[in-house]
């Protein structure tokens, strides 16, 4: 591991923090050269603090302790993410002979330095009883990939050295501060702290031999593990072929799928890993023994569970093969997951909620890693785990025997009210988990409709055949802080292969798919006698066609997810209400209208609901103008002599209720139907302040 520490940056960052102490200055620069280093740690991992002597509101010195605060990632750090607190009291609690870790909590809150600080790191009081004014703290993968063995204690002095205090797994807290600072009384020579199956601390009076103690010693791991390796790799990967994730995917998702306790129907997301080291990983011949045992460190356990799930569908061709397979094992995972919840409430005679049973990890033979996660952020945090999981443990093979925690220790740490507050417990939004497809991504009203979808939870894939209209979208989007949860996928509705290609994709990425709204279209103005036959074509293959290619597509995966889903059509006010000049428009339309209550009435049987909205003069949303108002809009301005304010104010004045139809009220109607506040299928919703000759019949 490569020593990054560059004393000319240093000098920048406590200049660069000069309203503070120079060691909030080095401790900010030195936690993220610890941040950037994945090997370290890993989304949040790890924390580290730094003391110093401050003068407080009625001039007073005294000693402050800075360390990471929740929610903060030692990668970004900044001073904010650094509460203060007062020292002194802190280290009076070591008097005590238990402290409750409500109370701690309660400790760190009353003697920090801002009230409106995020909560300090629940290691903090092993940070305040050390007396190193640095101390730097990560779950390094060289260093867990020891700790985890039969022989840990014996394999750390042999890679690391004498002046290396070891011990066995605590549960962080009061516990914990107290053995650490007993054995560094009975160590004081010790430069660096290893907890097994936890992580590592390294410490010192200045920031630069703390952080370069942390360097050398797991570049010591690093180096005894590869010389291991080196002596005994693993055997060559099984061949196998990749299994059709277009099949299992779905499936995989619908059979993952769980209803909570409050109702709530639990959809999850899923993310691919499939870099040629995690394939010859799951390709080993004794695979399930080498990476069937449970997380590295504790801390993983809530994004990961303990056990990943193993799935092989070598030699099986049907899709039927498949399912089954799948179903079987996800019930037995459940069902192990239930016992050991039910065995470690019963053995320590305690209450606790379960936590949903799904396996957050996949190991599929040919494939790679599937991450399953509530949202975005959680399949790729389960994926980034997983990766150094599966590498840690290649190496324990060669080290010697991997051994993992026991059972009672990571119930403890899975259930545990302080390491489940970093998971939030808000309320889910009404389309959480689910996965939405917009069709004419590129245009007003598929703006307010994603804008609707992703605000209630959904994540977006946008389809357009025009990638420029289409980039400018999701830029808008992305802009408004969508940046994980919006996707653009270059798509032509009216081609078969097309829409197929851009399928695949879409369950590539996510898994399958929930929501799926037709919206793409073009117009033409032009009297019948003056209608092209050839351009009359072009306007059913996209409004009609494209609707019939989308549908059609979907429908398998519905199938294989089982787990229902919405189709909500863009139709027109011009279904029951057409225009001159509007015959192909109109005509393809009535069409795609008609296709949906077909659809309504075949795929009800599988949960899907179909219903359709007649929105009406949605010109733009902001800076994207609407495709068809670009084509009609001058024709119509032309006749009756209106200029572009002044058409909109036209079609804002017929209507009924003499309003402004925006792309969002669209997207308000999208989203009562995605989110089955009603049951109702076949029906059509008109979003156009009231035409009287378009209402429904």
């Amino acid at each position: 591991m490569k020593n990054r520490y560059n004393p000319e940056e240093a000098q920048k960052f406590i200049e660069r923090y000069g309203d503070f102490p120079p060691e909030m200055g080095l401790r900010v620069y030195t936690s993220r050269l610890i941040g950037q280093e994945e090997d370290l740690v890993l989304h949040g991992g790890g924390n580290t603090s730094a003391k110093a002597s401050m003068t407080n509101i009625v001039g007073d010195e005294v000693r402050v302790i800075f360390v990471k605060g929740s929610g903060w990632d030692l990668a970004d750090m900044e001073p904010a993410g650094l509460p203060g607190l007062e020292l002194a009291p802190l280290r009076r609690l070591r008097s005590l002979a238990e402290l409750s870790d409500e109370e701690m909590v309660n400790q760190f809150r009353t003697n920090l330095l801002d009230a409106s600080a995020p909560n300090p790191s629940i290691e903090t009081l092993v940070h305040a009883f050390l007396p190193h004014t640095f101390i730097d703290h990560t779950h390094a993968d060289a260093i867990v990939t020891l700790t985890n063995q039969a022989n840990a204690e014996a394999l750390l002095k042999m890679a690391l050295g004498d002046k290396v205090g070891i011990l066995p797994f605590i549960m962080p807290g009061f516990p914990l501060a107290k053995a650490v600072i007993d054995l560094y009384e009975r160590q004081p020579d010790m430069e660096c702290l290893i907890l097994r199956n936890h992580g590592i601390f390294t410490f010192a009076d200045d920031a630069r031999t703390a952080y370069e103690r942390m360097i050398s010693y797991v570049s010591r791991a690093e180096e005894f593990i590869a010389a291991k390796i080196k002596e005994r790799p693993l055997p060559p990967p099984d061949s196998a072929e990749c299994p059709d994730t277009d099949i299992i995917l779905p499936l995989l998702r619908g059979a993952l799928s769980c209803t909570e306790a409050d109702g709530f129907q639990r959809l999850f997301h899923l993310h691919i890993r499939s870099t040629p080291e995690i394939i010859t990983a799951v390709n080993q011949p004794d695979s399930h023994r080498l990476y069937g045992g449970g997380v590295l460190t504790p801390d993983h356990v809530i994004r990961t569970k303990n056990y990943p799930l193993f799935l092989d569908f070598t030699d099986m061709i049907s899709e039927e093969e498949m399912a089954d397979h799948i179903k079987t094992e996800i019930s037995s995972y459940v069902a192990a997951y239930e016992a050991y919840f039910s065995e470690q409430v019963a053995a320590k005679k305690v209450e606790r909620r379960r936590l949903d049973p799904m396996p957050r990890l996949i190991l599929v033979k040919g494939l790679g890693i599937i991450s399953v996660g509530k949202n975005i952020k959680d399949t790729i945090i389960a994926a980034d785990i997983a990766e150094h999981t599966l590498a840690a443990k290649s190496a324990a093979a060669s080290v010697g025997c991997y051994r993992q925690l026991d059972p009672s220790s990571i119930f403890d740490m899975e259930y545990w009210g302080l390491e489940q507050a970093k998971l939030g417990k808000k309320k889910p939004l009404p389309l959480e988990g689910k996965i939405a497809l917009v069709t004419g991504g590129g245009g007003a009203i598929a703006v307010g409709i994603c804008r609707k979808l992703l605000a209630a939870g959904a994540r977006v894939f946008l389809a357009d055949i025009d990638a420029e209209r289409l980039q400018k979208v999701r830029d808008i989007l992305k802009g408004e802080g969508s940046a994980t949860m919006v996707r653009a996928v270059t798509m032509d509705v009216a081609d078969a292969d097309s829409v197929r290609q851009a399928y695949a994709k879409i369950i590539l990425e996510a898994g399958g798919l929930d929501i799926l709204v037709p919206n793409a279209g073009i117009a033409h103005v032009a009297r019948l006698e003056e209608l092209d036959s050839t351009i009359f074509h072009k306007v059913l293959d996209v409004n009609l066609g494209g609707v019939f290619e989308v549908i059609k597509a979907a429908i398998p995966l519905f199938r294989r997810q089982a787990t229902g889903g919405n189709i909500i059509i863009n139709s027109s006010k011009n279904v029951f209400a057409p225009g001159a000049s509007f015959g192909a428009y109109s005509a393809s339309k009535a069409g795609a209208h008609q296709i949906g209550k077909i659809a309504a009435l075949e795929l009800a049987e599988l949960g899907v609901r179909v219903n359709m909205i007649n929105a009406d003069a949605i010109f733009n949303a902001g800076q994207v103008s609407s495709g068809l108002w670009d084509v009609v809009g001058p024709d119509r301005m032309k006749s009756r002599n209106l200029d572009p304010q002044g058409l909109k104010e036209y079609y804002h004045q017929r209507n009924l209720l003499k309003t402004e139809v925006l792309a969002e009220h669209v997207g308000n109607g999208v989203v009562f139907f995605a989110s089955n506040q009603t049951p109702t299928t076949g029906a059509t919703l008109p979003i156009d302040g009231g035409i009287m000759a378009a209402f429904p019949r």
